[in-house]
């Protein structure tokens, strides 16, 4: 099951539309969180540049998907508003994902949904935190936008240049991997660093 989830598995097992796919699951549905977005974008970056994709339209597709998620998720936060934050934890829910979107969305305001595509989880939840906090939706769609089409260049043509510069860059995908994901997780290690330090303080 774990191995399903790993992004050279995942690419294999449902090609560019299931790529566009879980994008759109990863940004716009709450249990989407755990799917690996960043890693499987370079990773189909990667591919791409061994044409074994299009880049074109993988940057397209996913690009729109992450356009669409975000909107969705929004759409969400706004229906079921504050309720969100008395949630009792689940299988596929974590309240306290939901309160780091939050702090992240207080701390960085409007910014926060271009910023949070490229933190992991923060992602999936930042859409959700701003409808809730009824952020007009013209200003969400604005800087969705920027957010979604900025995430998906930046991931995506890394792994395809990468690929384009390394032909042989395939046998080492998983080490490749490992860095992506562990940068990825960088932004979330600082912020509980942060959180403790500030702890330790009072």
């Amino acid at each position: 099951m774990l191995a399903l989830l790993q992004p050279e598995h995942l690419i294999a097992a449902v090609g560019l539309v299931g790529v566009i796919a879980i994008i759109f699951a990863e940004s716009g549905l709450f249990f989407g969180f755990f799917l690996p977005g960043d890693s499987l974008l370079f990773t189909a970056g990667l591919f791409a540049s061994q044409g074994l994709l299009n880049i074109f339209w993988l940057v397209i597709g996913c690009a729109l998907a992450a356009i669409i998620g975000d909107s969705v998720g929004y759409a969400f936060g706004k229906r079921v508003g504050p309720a969100l934050f008395s949630r009792e934890d689940s299988f596929f829910f974590h309240k306290k994902h939901v309160e780091r979107a939050h702090r992240f969305y207080e701390k960085y305001g409007k910014k926060a949904i271009v910023l949070a595509r490229f933190v992991p989880i923060v992602r999936t939840f930042a859409p959700i935190v701003a409808g809730v906090g009824e952020m007009p939706y013209k200003t969400f769609v604005s800087f969705n936008v920027i957010g979604g089409v900025l995430w998906t260049i930046v991931v995506s043509l890394a792994g395809y240049f990468l690929g384009q510069a390394f032909p042989a860059t395939e046998r080492y995908l998983s080490y490749i991997i490992v860095i992506v994901v562990a940068l990825s997780v960088v932004p979330i290690a600082l912020e509980l660093f942060r959180e403790w330090r500030a702890r330790r303080s009072v």
